[in-house]
């Protein structure tokens, strides 16, 4: 399909201007006040770092290292933080007020921030990539705690490097505190059902949407791009759900299969050769081949700005699950929209990480832990709730469904920011 002719062209490198794009048009929409709407579209805190790392050739080499704080106003920050070679302070800013919409739409007392440090973590050894770690969270101590900025795993981040960052922190306290980071390993507090929490997100709004669309899962076939943590776990359980999962991708190519894979054999072989490429039975693809596959349902697990205006008159899926934060940039959704595509925002469908990076710093406050059905029945409560939420506002208003949950998140989050008012 040819592109419409008034969408006009859009900053796609620019992450942080497709973030407020997307909250002007909620602001708009809920005319909001002039000055709530200027201090809401800025970010609070921006801190750049440059740090050194000893490298184990006994070598000094310098990274550069950012954490954004975009909005205060219902909590403590809260936000991942990614090591990629391509970590730009526009892609933090993002991030960081995306964080604030994700966490307000889902009802969870927490303002939004996100860090990262400019660097490909695979060419690091593991001593060099600890030491990289405990130097970049020194550095941005002056803002992260429990109390006031709590740093969760993101790309190319682990639980081992959130345990690196917590016990960095109780050093220099001289004291443990578990709170200051979600998404560690058990044995230093982290919460049952965290690892899994992004994807079986993204599992229970595909159930939701379908729900509403009138659609059944089991006729449902489905492309993920990017069989990472989110991707893989949320192609796992769509399955259980019976959905039919025909392509998938990470780093190493992407693959398309005529029948339905089997995602725990899939899970096998990246395990065994490290990527799903090569397995047996699928042909590969180009990652703009799979973006366009012939599926019902589309799931961007990877990075920003994959569906952009360029290629989104050829998405043939007719629902598109963001479960990456970004995938679909403010033009692809107005061509999108116009083709009468669903696209479940990622403040809605990737909340489930937030959810119980919520639920693990709660459990860290009081030293008081929950099993793991409690949590995932948490889990699905909220996820649902924020889904229901979104759907009736943006049917209300007669807007896709990314300008509802906007106008709910903002509009939370502006009267926070207006309760609480301007100090001194």
């Amino acid at each position: 399909m040819a592109q419409p002719a008034f969408v006009t062209p859009e900053a796609v490198d620019d992450p942080w201007q497709n973030a407020q794009r997307q909250f002007d048009a909620a602001a708009d929409l809920l005319a909001l006040e002039p000055g709530v709407r200027s201090f809401l579209r800025e970010a609070q805190r921006q801190l750049i770092v440059n740090f050194p790392v000893k490298m184990d050739d006994g070598s000094i080499q310098m990274f550069e290292g950012y954490r954004v704080q975009h909005n205060l106003a219902r909590g403590p920050a809260k936000g991942g933080i990614r090591y990629h070679p391509q970590v730009t302070l526009s892609e933090v800013k993002a991030l960081a007020m995306w964080m604030t919409w994700k966490c307000a739409a889902a009802g969870i007392p927490f303002g939004g921030a996100k860090g990262g440090v400019v660097v490909d973590p695979k060419l690091l050894s593991r001593a060099e990539l600890e030491r990289l770690t405990r130097r970049y969270a020194a550095e941005i101590s002056v803002l992260i705690g429990p109390e006031r900025d709590i740093p969760a795993p993101d790309v190319n981040t682990t639980p081992q490097v959130m345990a690196w960052i917590m016990d960095t922190m109780s050093m220099a306290a001289g004291y443990s505190i578990p709170a200051a980071v979600t998404g560690k390993p058990l044995a230093v507090g982290g919460s049952q059902g965290r690892n899994e929490a992004t994807g079986r997100g993204v599992a229970v709004v595909a159930l939701r949407a379908c729900s509403h669309l009138g659609r059944d899962p089991r006729e449902s076939t489905v492309a993920v791009q990017g069989f990472g943590n989110a991707g893989s776990i949320a192609a796992r359980l769509m399955e259980a759900d019976g959905f039919a999962i025909h392509a998938v991708s990470d780093t190493g190519g992407a693959i398309w299969s005529e029948e339905p894979l089997s995602v725990e054999r899939v899970v096998e072989h990246k395990q065994r050769t490290g990527s799903v490429a090569g397995f047996p039975g699928t042909r590969a693809v180009s990652n703009a081949e799979l973006l366009q596959s012939p599926v019902d349902v589309l799931v961007p697990a990877a990075l920003e700005n994959q569906v952009t205006a360029a290629n989104a008159g050829r998405i043939q899926a007719s629902l598109i699950l963001e479960a990456a934060n970004g995938p679909v940039t403010p033009g692809a959704d107005e061509i999108l929209a116009q083709r009468g595509i669903t696209v479940v925002p990622d403040i809605v469908a990737n909340a489930g990480g937030v959810t119980v990076s919520y639920f693990e710093w709660v459990q860290d406050l009081q030293s008081f832990f929950w099993e793991e059905k409690e949590i995932n029945d948490r889990l699905q409560h909220i996820m649902t709730a924020s889904f229901e939420t979104a759907w009736e506002a943006s049917q209300r208003l007669n807007v896709p469904l990314r300008l509802g949950a906007y106008t709910v998140a903002v509009q939370r989050v502006a009267e926070a920011t207006t309760a609480r008012g301007i100090y001194p």
